[in-house]
């Protein structure tokens, strides 16, 4: 894939999903009465932590200059 997000876009995604996973920890830990509710924050939480591992994972591939995939899985 030639092209993709770039350095900044991918470090504000990574920032915007490491913010969206600490306040829905945040309201995790509240007492069910004090939270806001209508919210699946396990969810919002699940959600935002796998989409900071991919931009890591990105992040890691824009900085070392290739493509991070294993070897075995190129034929």
């Amino acid at each position: 894939m030639v092209g993709g997000p770039s350095l900044l876009v991918s470090l504000t995604t990574l920032i915007v999903a490491l913010a969206c996973a600490v306040l829905a920890n945040l309201q995790m830990r509240r007492p069910y009465e004090r939270r806001i509710h209508g919210v699946p924050w396990l969810a919002v939480q699940f959600v935002a932590i796998a989409i900071c591992f991919v931009m890591m994972a990105h992040l890691v591939s824009l900085l070392m200059g290739h493509d991070l995939h294993s070897s075995r899985l190129a034929y």
